[in-house]
C-alpha cells in the first residue's frame, strides 16, 4: 500500500486536445534519482463537466477530522455570496476576562449568584462594567450600544440599562464578601506579601449647581476637596494596596467624613480579613495620635509621614533638628534614625535626606528671598497709604509672606532666622514608625512605595474616568466605585505580568479585531490574526489568545 503525504497533495488541471482535466496529484521524491516527480492520484474529469456535489461530499469527510472551527469554513465553498456584517473590538476584552477568571473573580461571583435565581447573566454584567471603565469610560446608558456595536464580550451579546443597574446593586450587597475571595483569590495565587498594606484617600466630586437641605444630609457632602473643588459635593474614596501595587480592597464615604473615622473603619475591615500582623504605610495626613493608637491596635503597627515645618515645636521637629551622621542606602538617599522620649512616650522617627532635591530646594528659596527683597526695596520707596496697603499684602503673601518679619513698629525685614532654619530642612523629609525590629532602610523603602498608591489615585480619576458620577443614590455611586476599583484591579495585574503600562498594552491589543461575515450557508466569527507584539502579552499573562474562529453558525437566514 503506498502512502502519501497529506500536504503536498493538490488539485490540478491539465490541457488534452483544446480540453481542460482535473486532477487529484501529489508530489514524491523518486528515490533513485532523487528528483522530485508528481504521481496522479485520481481524475476527477472534464472541468467543464465535473461533478462538484462530489467534491463538496470529499471536503465534508475530510473536515470530519478537524476542529469544528476549521473546517466550516472550509465546507463553505468560494462560490458561496459573502457579506461583511461589520467588526468589533477583541484584544482587551478576551485579555481582561482571561484574567478576570484566572483571579477567581469569575468562580466568586458565580458561587454568590448560586443562591439567586436571576434570569440575566449577571456574572457577565458585572465584567462588562468593569471592562467599560478600563477600556472606554462611559454612561451606563451609552453601554447599550457599547455591548451592541463595538465590543465583543463573551457570553454577552447585548444588555439593558435596567439590566446592569440590578448588577450593580448585586455588587454592592455582596461587596465584602466577593472583595475577601478576590483578596484571598489574588494572595494565593501571586504568593503575595501581606505583612505591609499601604492605604491612601482622594476626593471626587458631583458637578452639580448645589445640595439641596436634604442631599447635604447625605452622601454627597462638602467637605475638604483634593481636587479644590469644596464648594461641590463630594465623597471620599480610599484604597488599601499590596506593596506590589495591587489594590486589594475600595472603601466610599461621605464627603465630610474625619481622617479619624475612615482610619478606625480600615483597620476594623481588614483585621476582619484576619491578615495576621499588617503594618499600614500612610502619609503625613493621616498623622495623629489617635490614628497611631488605633493603627496600632491588635499588635499591628504603621510607617506614617510626619509634618517637619508645621510652625509649632512637637516630637518630629525635634528629631529633624537632632545631630547625627546620615548614612547612605542603596536607593541614593541618605537617612539617620532618630529616638525621642522613653518608655510609653517613646517615638521612633527615620531623618531621610535627598541629596538631589537639596540643591533643588535650596535654589527655589534662593529665588523666593530675592524676589521679596526686590519687593521690601519697592516699599520703601512709598508711603502714607499705598505704603500700608503695599505693606499688608505683602505680608500676608502665601509665599514671600513667610520669609518676612514685623517689627514692634512696623517695619518690614527679612526673617534670617527663619531663613537659616528652613535651610536645615532642604531635601529631607522625617518618617515616624512603631516597627522597632525594621531596619531603617526597609522603613524608607516602604514609605517610598506610597508613589504607587498615589498613581492609582490619579489613575482612578485619569485613566478609569470615575468622574463625572452620573448616579445620585448613594448605593449606586458606592457601587460605581466597586466597578473603578475592579477596573484598577485587572489594569495593575496586566501591568505587573507584561512590565509594561495599560496604556501600551491597550493600543497593542485594540488591533485584534473581531471580524463577522455572513454566507448563503452561515455566519462567520473570526478574529484577526496575532502579531508578535499581541502573542508577547497573551504569553507574559499566560493566557490563552482566542482562535481564528470564534463561532461558524449554519443557522439559515431570512431569504437565503
Amino acid at each position: 500500500m503506498m502512502l502519501y503525504t497529506v500536504h503536498t497533495m493538490y488539485l490540478r488541471t491539465v490541457t488534452a486536445s483544446g480540453v481542460k482535466y482535473v486532477q487529484l496529484a501529489h508530489n514524491y521524491r523518486d528515490p533513485k534519482t532523487k528528483v522530485s516527480k508528481v504521481r496522479v492520484l485520481q481524475s476527477l474529469g472534464r472541468a467543464d463537466s465535473l461533478d462538484v456535489e462530489a467534491l463538496k461530499r470529499l471536503v465534508a469527510n475530510i473536515c470530519r477530522f478537524l476542529e469544528p472551527y476549521e473546517g466550516k469554513p472550509l465546507q463553505l465553498g468560494a462560490d458561496s455570496p459573502f457579506e461583511f456584517i461589520g467588526s468589533r473590538e477583541l484584544g482587551v476584552s478576551w485579555l481582561l476576562d482571561a484574567v478576570w477568571s484566572r483571579l477567581g473573580i469569575r468562580t466568586a461571583l458565580e458561587s454568590l449568584l448560586a443562591k439567586r435565581e436571576y434570569a440575566t447573566a449577571v456574572e457577565r454584567l458585572i465584567f462588562a462594567m468593569t471592562l467599560n471603565r478600563a477600556m472606554a469610560p462611559s454612561s451606563k446608558l451609552a453601554m447599550e450600544g457599547w455591548i451592541a456595536d463595538e465590543v465583543c464580550v463573551k457570553g454577552l451579546s447585548s444588555v439593558e440599562v435596567h439590566q446592569l443597574y440590578r448588577a450593580m446593586d448585586f455588587l454592592l450587597e455582596s461587596a465584602d464578601e466577593i472583595q475577601s475571595k478576590v483578596f484571598s483569590s489574588v494572595a494565593n495565587l501571586f504568593n503575595l506579601e501581606v505583612d505591609v498594606i499601604f492605604f491612601d484617600t482622594t476626593t471626587t466630586f458631583f458637578e452639580v449647581e448645589g445640595l439641596s437641605r436634604g442631599e447635604e444630609e447625605e452622601f454627597r457632602r462638602r467637605g475638604y476637596s483634593k481636587d479644590g473643588r469644596s464648594d461641590l459635593g463630594q465623597i471620599v474614596i480610599g484604597f488599601a494596596m499590596t506593596r506590589a501595587g495591587i489594590p486589594v480592597r475600595a472603601w466610599s464615604w461621605a464627603g465630610d467624613t474625619s481622617d479619624q473615622a475612615v482610619v478606625e473603619e480600615v483597620k476594623r475591615d481588614l483585621n476582619d480579613w484576619k491578615l495576621g500582623r499588617v503594618v499600614m504605610v500612610m502619609d503625613a495626613g493621616f498623622n495623629s495620635s489617635e490614628n497611631r493608637r488605633v493603627l496600632q491596635g491588635a499588635a499591628d503597627g504603621y510607617i506614617i509621614g510626619e509634618k517637619m515645618r508645621a510652625g509649632r515645636e512637637g516630637e518630629p521637629v525635634e528629631a529633624a533638628r537632632r545631630p547625627g551622621a546620615y548614612k547612605r542606602l542603596d536607593c541614593g538617599l541618605e537617612a539617620k534614625e532618630v529616638v525621642v522620649g522613653q518608655g510609653a512616650g517613646r517615638r521612633r522617627f527615620i531623618v531621610v535626606r535627598n541629596p538631589e532635591e537639596v540643591e533643588r530646594d535650596h535654589e527655589k528659596r534662593a529665588d523666593i528671598i530675592r524676589e521679596a527683597q526686590r519687593r521690601l526695596e519697592e516699599l520703601s520707596q512709598l508711603a502714607g497709604e499705598p505704603h500700608t496697603k503695599a505693606a499688608c499684602a505683602l505680608r500676608a503673601h502665601p509665599v514671600f509672606g513667610r520669609y518676612i518679619k514685623q517689627s514692634r513698629r512696623g517695619a518690614l525685614s527679612l526673617d534670617r532666622t527663619k531663613i537659616m532654619r528652613e535651610a536645615r530642612l532642604d531635601g529631607k523629609y522625617l518618617i515616624s514608625t512603631s516597627e522597632d525590629s525594621l531596619p531603617v532602610e526597609d522603613v524608607v523603602t516602604a514609605y517610598k512605595n506610597l508613589w504607587r498608591i498615589e498613581r492609582l489615585n490619579r489613575d482612578l480619576k485619569h485613566l478609569v474616568d470615575i468622574r463625572p458620577v452620573y448616579h445620585r443614590l448613594e448605593d449606586r455611586i458606592r457601587s460605581h466605585v466597586l466597578l473603578c476599583w475592579l477596573a484598577l484591579l485587572l489594569i495593575r495585574m496586566v501591568e505587573n505580568g507584561t512590565g509594561r503600562t495599560w496604556r501600551q498594552v491597550r493600543s497593542a491589543l485594540s488591533k485584534l479585531k473581531l471580524g463577522i461575515y455572513r454566507t448563503e450557508s452561515a455566519d462567520v466569527r473570526q478574529s484577526t490574526p496575532l502579531n508578535e507584539e499581541q502573542r508577547k502579552v497573551f504569553a507574559d499573562l499566560r493566557a490563552e489568545p482566542p482562535p481564528r474562529y470564534l463561532s461558524v453558525s449554519t443557522a439559515k437566514h431570512p431569504g437565503a
